[in-house]
């Protein structure tokens, strides 16, 4: 029998892990995923790292030695971090391989701290990808009107990008120029673009639950849109992946060798027990794209989700979905735009928590001998 995410590749949709820790890797777990279960990539975020580093024994004996030598909390934070990376990166290798540097992916944010500030958010970007030094990691870049040009900067130093945080078409088309002209930048000064990867992170389920509490309190007709209008936006975005690589301007660098920019469907998690728990995944596979799922999800997904072509189907509707929804007083422009802060205020709260976490961590080991 298949596995429904390996048949979603064969559809050319990747399943990607939004999980890591250093238990998954100890165990042998996440070698086993990418060998049976249809995982194609990893992704991690400033959560992911919280709950593990501040729950999982198997960082202790490396914490207590980094401790031990006087590192702060940023500092050892930074090294497990990056070695759990560079171990998924290795047993991505394979995959990266085969589909010749178009996939098997890990991902690594910079710290959300950053995500108003250009110039960090580069400076982060090419010292995280200095320090990982694997060709199939992608640095993680929010969408933010102040990380957009970071984007495009990193883009053209030859570093591998996944845009995070995007809720929006506006945003989107942000994303994908500058994207574009990352490569344009590359190509102008003679410098290869062919492995260069890059993916569009676009939130799903997040969408849903802040829409679907403002249509509760419209009431009447406005009841029967719930749940709809995640998957609508995000069809909206699948439309101008299409359009816009379909063009002539990606053409040009696609005769460079360039890659697709990948959109990529995160948060897709069912929030609400309602909904069915593969809901974000079924209706949103297609060609050319990406969907990275939680540890529940992908089991979800692969006992009982549904392998086949959605994300094009019926368009018309979802167009008229979203005129709905915006007909009954929900502001799509508002909702996402009030989404990307509230993501980037939990990111930053997640990271400042584990930063804590860990500096507690450190006080309670003795310091090194004074020589």
């Amino acid at each position: 029998m298949t596995v429904n995410a390996v048949r979603a590749a064969e559809l050319g949709q990747s399943m990607w892990y939004d999980n890591i820790s250093r238990d998954l890797l100890d165990s042998g777990e996440l070698a086993r995923l990418i060998a049976s279960a249809g995982v194609r990539g990893v992704t991690s975020n400033p959560t992911i790292f919280q709950k593990a580093m501040t729950t999982a024994a198997a960082y202790a004996p490396e914490f207590t030695r980094l401790a031990a030598t006087g590192k702060n909390a940023s500092q050892i934070y930074e090294t497990l971090a990056v070695a759990d990376i560079q171990r998924g990166a290795d047993l991505l290798r394979g995959v990266y391989d085969a589909a010749g540097g178009k996939d098997g992916f890990i991902s690594l944010e910079v710290s959300p701290t950053l995500a108003h500030d250009t110039e960090g958010t580069i400076n982060e970007a090419k010292r995280l990808w200095a320090a990982v030094s694997r060709p199939n990691l992608m640095i993680k870049i929010p969408a933010t009107a102040e990380g957009i040009p970071a984007i495009r900067a990193a883009i053209a130093a030859g570093i591998s990008v996944n845009v995070t945080l995007i809720f929006s078409i506006a945003s989107h088309a942000k994303v994908i120029d500058a994207f574009m002209s990352g490569l344009e930048e590359r190509v102008k000064r003679g410098q290869p673009i062919d492995k260069i990867g890059s993916v569009a992170s676009f939130f799903v389920s997040r969408v849903d639950t802040a829409v679907d509490k403002l249509l509760d309190g419209k009431g009447g007709a406005a009841l029967a849109l719930r749940g709809k209008a995640a998957i609508a936006n995000a069809k909206l975005a699948y439309e101008l992946f299409e359009k816009e690589f379909g063009g002539a301007r990606f053409a040009a660098l696609k005769g460079k060798g360039a890659q697709f920019q990948r959109p990529l469907w995160a948060s897709t998690s069912t929030k609400n027990p309602a909904y069915k728990d593969t809901i974000y995944v079924d209706a949103l596979i297609g060609p050319h794209t990406v969907d990275t799922l939680p540890p529940a999800t992908l089991t979800a997904f692969n006992d009982h989700g549904t392998a086949a072509v959605t994300l094009k189907d019926d368009l018309p509707g979802a167009k008229k979905l979203l005129r709905d929804v915006e007909a009954a007083g929900v502001s799509m422009d508002k909702v996402c735009a009030d989404l990307l802060n509230e993501g980037v205020a939990s990111f930053a709260k997640s990271f400042q928590d584990l930063l804590g976490a860990v500096e507690a961590r450190r006080k309670e080991i003795p310091a090194p001998p004074k020589r």
